[in-house]
């Protein structure tokens, strides 16, 4: 899953990664509509884009579910990697 945040200076990557995945695994989980229970993995990647980027990234993210009928979020991840040399 994607989303788009702009996080505060006194908030780090990691601490907003955190309370995103328990919050939002804890509202899904109390619908009763997983079974098993949601989890999420328990990686996950951040990227810093800039502002004029924006509009772009939205509209990537509004159209994720079609996207990953072509690719998945692991092939999708392994290319930014490589694409971006961040395979280290």
């Amino acid at each position: 899953m994607h989303v788009l945040v702009s996080l505060p200076s006194d908030l780090s990557v990691a601490e907003a990664a955190q309370k995103l995945k328990s919050n939002t695994s804890r509202m899904l989980n109390a619908t009763g509509r997983f079974t098993p229970r949601f989890e999420w993995k328990k990686s996950y990647g951040a990227f810093s884009i800039s502002p004029s980027h924006k509009p772009v990234l939205i509209r990537y993210i509004q159209r994720q579910k079609q996207h990953h009928q072509k690719t998945t979020a692991d092939d999708e991840f392994k290319r930014l990697l490589k694409t971006y040399d961040l395979n280290k």
